[in-house]
């Protein structure tokens, strides 16, 4: 059941906000991580972790989210920073930079998963299964899967044969026959094994 952070912890008081990211599995394209202070005088019905979600919900509470919100911010991680930083640093990065790109500043941050915020400029907790927990943070994990997904759709464009339209570039089986077959594109993250294993079998043809 989703309920607001102040039903669930009323003993923090002020602004509160939450962060979840998307795309920590995938093999290519972003990781995306957005941030949300919700309206208390306009809920929006129907939060809940965006996996759990038909695509149509999540584009209609993602609109909902973006006109109702006290404040939302969407950032991405481009997949030479992730290799560059790791998918876990990268992670924890666009969170807190999301968050520090509110336009109203929190007082305390909710984080999705098992790890707090290093360096933020407020309190923050992190809350496991926070994106069916806490509506703050369904709101963000919302908005940064729609927003990564709208990204691979794009990327479909651009490298079609990859088929990021249907897979957002996890790795499923076609995805990895595909990868094989012809080698990453510009897109994928060189510092995951899949990628790796693609590019020194290209290299040994």
């Amino acid at each position: 059941m989703i309920i607001t952070l102040q039903e669930e912890l009323p003993f923090i008081a002020g602004i509160l906000a939450g962060t979840d990211e998307a795309g920590r599995g995938p093999l290519a394209g972003n990781v995306v991580a957005a941030a949300v202070i919700l309206n208390p005088e306009m809920p929006i019905d129907g939060l809940d972790d965006s996996k759990k979600l038909t695509e149509k919900k999540r584009s209609f509470l993602a609109q909902e989210i973006k006109q109702h919100a006290l404040s939302w911010s969407v950032i991405s991680i481009s997949p030479q920073k992730i290799d560059d930083m790791n998918i876990l640093q990268a992670s924890l990065y666009a969170m807190r930079t999301a968050a520090e790109n509110l336009d109203v500043t929190p007082g305390h941050i909710f984080v999705d998963g098992n790890k707090t915020l290093p360096n933020c400029f407020c309190s923050n907790t992190a809350v496991i299964k926070g994106d069916s927990r806490v509506a703050e943070i369904s709101a963000a994990s919302i908005l940064a899967k729609v927003e990564r997904d709208s990204q691979m759709l794009e990327l479909h464009k651009q490298y079609p044969e990859y088929g990021f339209d249907k897979h957002k570039g996890y790795p499923t089986k076609i995805h990895r026959e595909v990868l094989y077959s012809i080698g990453p594109c510009p897109e994928h993250r060189r510092s995951y094994s899949p990628v790796r294993e693609a590019i020194l079998m290209m290299e040994a043809r």
